[in-house]
């Protein structure tokens, strides 16, 4: 509708807390990637640096997403691309100036790669003592690993994660590549704390973030149980070790569907109110977390036993009005028109070199700022138009093509 005639103009969007930083990321697969992301979705300018035939290696994972990869179009929207190798000399003059405006440096390359061009933090924060630089690693500096490439699957399963998860006999690897997407949530973390204390010191910060660190910090409990106890808690599928019952469970409908208790309380409202069973409530032997465990396929029976008898949505009604935990198990193409993100307006479209693309909107949700939602970029889109912003003419950028530097 249009603006009553003497209306005042509509306010202006409010822009995002990071508009006006500028991040060059040396980033490819994961990590650095995601971490980035997270910078662009909050209004920074993230420069993606690519090697100009190679580009970041997850372009081309798939073609799923009408021709591009799906791997990076969830990692790389609202980012400019820079098709530069950096190991050419030519390439040194562009190096300079961008980091000569850089805020933050992101960089997870091969171990040993950006101390050679001296890209690593500790280098660049000596040069730009304001700088805000982050190295992201397999498996940080020191100790006899510090050597090796690091991808998901190879720290999850180094760090324990593996072991921890899936069958006592049959370990796996997590569906979400949890080591990598961590590492990135506390890269993210560490350069907006940086960031902060930059704006109260005008000091920057050389910052050092390892994937093997942040899977075994998520280990969490599990690992302070193995420290003292010197054994560990098998794993057991979709249950949890260390409460029960917590497990999922057939229902009518040849659906599953997933209940859980977590205290005493919970439980007793399990057994009473949504399974009636109160001679299970009243066991002196199940009155306890502890002794629940201990018994937990006789739980898992009786709890399966009742939702055999009726359909998911009715367990679920059930569940609610008693104030139990519950879900339904989904396959991801289920997930894709799950009604809490299609009623909510989850989906967006962003655009891309094969044109619009789904999207989903980042986590947080605020009136406070509107997030960007620009354009998964193509290899080196943006070379010409960073090349100019960087003060290199015409000429100058012929000059660096033929030598191949961009």
């Amino acid at each position: 509708m249009p603006d009553r005639p003497g209306s005042p103009d509509p306010a202006p969007a409010p822009a995002p807390p990071l508009a006006g930083t500028v991040v060059v990321s040396f980033e490819q697969a994961v990590s650095a990637p995601y971490c980035t992301r997270m910078l662009a979705d909050l209004g920074a300018e993230v420069i993606k640096v690519e090697h100009p035939r190679a580009g970041d290696l997850t372009r081309w994972f798939d073609d799923a997403a009408d021709g591009m990869a799906t791997y990076f179009v969830w990692l790389n929207r609202n980012k400019r691309s820079l098709a530069l190798d950096c190991k050419r000399p030519e390439a040194r003059p562009v190096l300079d100036r961008l980091l000569d405006r850089a805020d933050v440096v992101v960089q997870n390359l091969a171990p040993g790669s950006a101390r050679r061009l001296g890209l690593d933090a500790a280098t660049l924060v000596e040069r730009y003592p304001s700088m805000v630089a982050v190295d992201i690693s397999g498996y940080g500096t020191g100790g006899p690993l510090d050597h090796r490439r690091a991808y998901d699957l190879l720290v999850q399963a180094e760090s324990g994660s593996c072991a921890a998860t899936g069958q006592a006999d049959a370990p796996a690897k997590p569906g979400i590549p949890i080591a990598d997407i961590g590492t990135a949530m506390q890269a993210a973390s560490g350069i907006m704390a940086a960031l902060l204390a930059r704006a109260r010191s005008g000091t920057g910060a050389a910052l050092h973030v390892s994937m093997f660190d942040t899977a075994t910090d998520f280990l969490g409990f599990a690992l302070l149980y193995a420290r003292y106890t010197g054994e560990e808690r098998a794993p057991i599928g979709m249950s949890s070790p260390i409460v029960a019952p917590y497990n999922a469970y057939p229902t009518k409908d040849g659906r599953t569907v997933v209940l859980g208790t977590t205290n005493d309380a919970e439980w007793q409202r399990l057994a009473r109110d949504l399974i009636e069973r109160p001679d299970l409530a009243d066991d002196p032997s199940l009155a306890t977390t502890p002794q629940r465990c201990g018994q937990r396929a006789r739980l898992d029976e009786a709890v399966a036993a009742w939702t055999s008898t009726l359909l998911l949505a009715e367990i679920c009604a059930r569940a609610d009005a008693a104030g139990i935990g519950n879900a339904e198990f989904h396959r991801v193409t289920e997930v894709v028109d799950h009604p809490q993100l299609t009623s909510r307006d989850r989906w967006q479209e962003v655009g891309s070199p094969v044109g619009p693309l789904a999207s989903l909107l980042p986590p947080i949700v605020t009136a406070a700022w509107t997030t960007p939602l620009d354009g998964v970029p193509a290899l080196g889109e943006h070379t010409t138009a960073i090349l100019t912003d960087l003060g290199f003419d015409s000429d100058a950028q012929d000059g660096l093509r033929k030598a191949g530097a961009v």
